[in-house]
């Protein structure tokens, strides 16, 4: 069996941490794009911390989204408390 990646969050952690995470619900009106996934972005801060590469060098082909949606997510969150 293959070792889990640092940065790969399981559900079992998961199911803890997105209780914590603020909900953002998408405007009726105008819903504008659909936002890239909580728990994949959030690997995608822990796959920064963990190697130590800069944000805005995420590669976009891990499927976490790029390091400025990482960003941003990161500032949302921090701003609510989190």
């Amino acid at each position: 069996m293959a070792r889990p990646k640092p940065w790969e969050v399981d559900d079992e952690l998961w199911a803890v941490i997105e209780p914590l995470l603020p909900r953002v619900e998408r405007r009726a009106r105008h819903p504008g794009r659909k936002r890239h996934p909580d728990r994949l972005v959030f690997q995608g801060i822990l796959f920064v911390l963990h190697t130590g590469i800069a944000l805005e060098y995420l590669p976009q082909e891990l499927g976490f989204g790029s390091g400025m949606t990482c960003w941003r997510r990161l500032a949302e969150w921090t701003e609510a408390g989190m």
